[in-house]
């Protein structure tokens, strides 16, 4: 009998591609690995011809892609010695901090807005034993805190100002590569942060070298870490399209937004740390920014659930609500290939998910005859 080797997390798959040691003390969960789905029923609904898939990162451990930038970003804190790490957060930063410093054995501080946070998220927080400070503000307050606290603090900032959260994050585009066999033509993401955006660019611009011969202006980012020689060299890269929500679109502005607001709570952020990065992206992929209302992100989180079987939060399809958007006025091109990214799972935030949900619950007695007329019923 062949064994299959066991899956042990993305640093280990891609060790080779990370900045790590031999000897590094991995702090993994097994993230990664994630399933790239293609869509069945939603695309005929734009009518055109267009393949999509969607990356569902609400299967990581602690249900969302921060797992990937994490599971870096605690590995090299405990290699540096660190006895705490501290991030800011809407929710899901702060629940995957909280899982890694727990299997690391250290402390993790998170500041995360009174009132703001899906509660899904927050009790993951407090279930995994994080110290969570709850502040009068929303997260650019609290992003603007933790940095200041970690100049005199022994804290390590975890959120994406991180270099090693990118680092693990941009593994998503090897996976979506290695499984298509080459890069999409386009990769939609919803963007609050601009840091999973400004990743996946560096995954696929790392995957475009040949041999470590750098293709034009990908050395922004990659900064010498393409050590593909013997590996698959995919040229390609795709146009990198990100989607904000109408009330926190500060890409979209052109300019931070002091009081965002959205259902989208994972991407109510108006002052991205990764805003010049960002741009760079939008430049050299040729790609854009796009805003889509509460109402739109709502409908793609609906209907994806229930013409595709995926649940998503909120924030989550925002890829999926532009993307179809521009498919239709064809702006992405017809018998494109095109990936968005579903950054965290259902669950987190399952008041909103109830809020709009027209599936009708059916309460009757305990017996057969009612059970087959409820069946009958909904089958008319």
């Amino acid at each position: 009998m062949t064994f299959r080797q066991r899956y042990t997390g993305l640093i280990e798959r891609y060790r080779d591609r990370l900045p790590v040691h031999d000897d590094t003390r991995i702090i993994s969960l097994g993230e990664g690995n994630t399933p790239l789905i293609r869509l069945h029923n939603i695309p005929e609904l734009t009518g055109r011809d267009v393949d999509i898939y969607v990356k569902y990162e609400g299967l990581n451990p602690t249900g969302s892609f921060k797992d990937r930038g994490m599971t870096m970003a605690v590995t090299k804190a405990m290699e540096d010695g660190s006895q705490a790490i501290i991030c800011a957060s809407t929710g899901n930063t702060s629940a995957s901090a909280a899982a890694y410093a727990a299997r690391a054995g250290i402390t993790a501080f998170v500041l995360i807005p009174d009132g703001k946070i899906a509660q899904g998220k927050l009790a993951q927080a407090m279930m995994e034993g994080a110290v969570v400070i709850q502040i009068k503000g929303n997260f650019d307050d609290g992003m603007r805190l933790v940095k200041e606290v970690a100049q005199t603090a022994p804290v390590t900032i975890v959120n994406s100002i991180n270099p090693y959260r990118l680092q693990g994050q941009k593994t998503a585009a090897f996976e979506i590569v290695e499984e298509l066999g080459r890069a999409p033509d386009y990769h939609c993401l919803p963007v609050g942060n601009a840091g999973n955006i400004t990743a996946h660019w560096i995954g696929y611009s790392e995957y475009a070298c040949k041999d470590g011969d750098h293709v034009t202006d990908a050395c922004t980012f990659c900064k010498g870490h393409c050590r593909f020689a013997g590996g698959p060299s995919v040229g390609q890269r795709p146009k990198m399209v990100g989607y904000q929500a109408s009330g926190s679109a500060p890409f979209l502005r052109g300019k931070i937004v002091d009081d965002p607001e959205t259902v989208a709570t994972a991407i109510r952020i108006g002052h991205p740390q990764s805003w010049d990065q960002a741009w760079t992206v939008n430049k050299e992929s040729g790609g854009w920014f796009d805003e889509c209302t509460d109402e739109e992100i709502l409908a793609a989180q609906k209907l994806l659930a229930e013409k595709e079987g995926v649940f998503c939060e909120p924030a989550s399809a925002t890829s999926l609500a532009g993307a179809m958007r521009d498919i239709k006025s064809g702006k992405i091109a017809e018998n494109s290939t095109v990936v968005c990214t579903l950054t965290g799972h259902g669950l987190k935030d399952p008041d909103t998910a109830i809020a709009q949900s027209t599936a009708p619950v059916v309460k009757i007695e305990a017996n057969l005859e009612q059970v087959k007329k409820a069946i009958l019923d909904n089958l008319a």
